[in-house]
């Protein structure tokens, strides 16, 4: 979901004024692929390099993720939609801890969607993560080092109870995935786009989705044994 601050700077306000913005997006976002009936949908707010941003910026920014929670998750539950934060949570206040566990549990037994947060998170964490559990594992004698295989890690990354990543949709202009997902990327189509993110709305998100539907995804095979199936 990129560019709120350069949104709200071409309008001469101030970046905060973007986030605040971009929770419009989200709500549409979240509406528009429930009624298209996407079943995972995986939202970039907050990466582990954020902390980096200016002081103020980021306290609104974990602001505002608390008012979300405040304001969104009664929404979420009652159109039958399964919350969740992935990345590492640790950092953030107790209070944010507590409303994100609240949220999680509210929302768990939902069938209809799964709507994944990705805060403080990073591709290259999620894979790190991912591997110390691995050798925990084979270090307490619970698994072979032969048991370690690309199923045995995938089942330790963060969107492991996920369909695979089909659609990688990247607003603002920049051609890049700034190491979201690296893991589940892997056959992933990309879609970029110049929109700023509080300027995507429904149409915008049917316009990727139709551009994706035209792909031939072909797996490692050729292009006439995908048409043959």
């Amino acid at each position: 979901m990129d560019g709120n601050g350069r949104w709200a700077q071409q309008k001469g306000k101030k970046r905060v004024f973007g986030h605040k913005s971009g929770v419009e997006s989200v709500r549409s976002t979240v509406t528009s692929a429930r009624k298209l009936g996407v079943k995972a949908l995986t939202l970039f707010a907050f990466s582990s390099e954020n902390w980096l941003r200016p002081e103020e910026e980021v306290s609104v920014l974990m602001e505002l993720f608390m008012l979300v929670l405040n304001r969104e998750v009664k929404r979420l539950h009652k159109n039958d939609i399964r919350f969740q934060v992935i990345g590492d949570v640790s950092r953030f206040s107790d209070k944010l801890q507590e409303k994100i566990r609240a949220a999680e549990t509210l929302t768990k037994e939902n069938q209809g969607m799964v709507l994944s947060i990705a805060a403080n998170y990073g591709g290259r964490w999620d894979i790190a993560h991912a591997a110390k559990q691995l050798a925990e594992k084979a270090l307490k004698n619970e698994i072979s080092i032969e048991d370690i295989d690309e199923t045995s890690l995938d089942s330790f990354t963060s969107l492991a109870d996920m369909p695979d990543l089909d659609l990688m949709i990247r607003t603002g202009g920049d051609h890049r995935i700034s190491n979201f997902l690296l893991w589940q990327s892997a056959y992933a189509e990309f879609y970029f786009t110049d929109v700023l993110w509080p300027d995507f709305d429904e149409g915008q998100l049917n316009q990727a989705i139709e551009v994706f539907t035209q792909r031939e995804r072909r797996f490692g095979k050729t292009g006439e044994q995908v048409k043959q199936k």
